[in-house]
């Protein structure tokens, strides 16, 4: 692996756009896998912004289940990868109602296998209150479980507050 540099923190912090620079420092295609689903116009919209700034040099995949298999086949051919976002790709597994334990070990050999640039990012949401219901806490859990995979694995980890980073690995 080339190591794995994983950008965290809060909505709107920054982080995308920290981690986008950081993969376009990097020479030749990009891949850009997204993990987000367009359900409502305001979602849409997000996503058409986020396409709007990747130039020429980009190549999307959408993936909102298979991240393994989206991160091994673009690291065949691209100069280096992103992933936006994590926990995205995490609900879209609880809304789906799959087993996370399976996804996950794949998401990590994934990494272990990846041999180009990797920048996956990742929303921190346990820095919040205790939400009211259990599907929310049960998120906020899993999202940190696998906050904590991914940063145990990441040669670098990257928390974005205010759109300033502060490196924590």
């Amino acid at each position: 692996m080339s190591g794995a540099l994983f950008v965290l923190g809060g909505a709107r912090s920054g982080k995308s756009r920290y981690a986008q620079a950081r993969v376009e420092s990097h020479p030749g295609t990009l891949a850009y896998i997204a993990t987000a689903q367009a359900f409502d116009a305001e979602m849409e919209h997000r996503i058409a912004r986020h396409q709007d700034d990747r130039d020429a040099r980009w190549t999307t995949l959408e993936e909102p289940l298979a991240l393994a298999g989206a991160i091994d086949r673009a690291a065949e051919t691209a100069g280096a990868v992103l992933v936006d976002c994590l926990t995205l790709w995490l609900s879209n597994l609880m809304l789906a109602d799959m087993p996370l334990d399976e996804p996950v070990a794949a998401l990590g050999d994934a990494l272990r296998r990846c041999q180009c640039p990797l920048v996956l990012v990742s929303n921190e949401v346990g820095l919040s209150i205790v939400p009211e219901n259990a599907l929310a806490r049960r998120f906020r859990d899993e999202a940190g479980r696998l906050n904590q995979t991914i940063a145990a694995l990441a040669h670098e980890v990257q928390f974005i507050a205010a759109g300033l980073p502060l490196r924590l690995k």
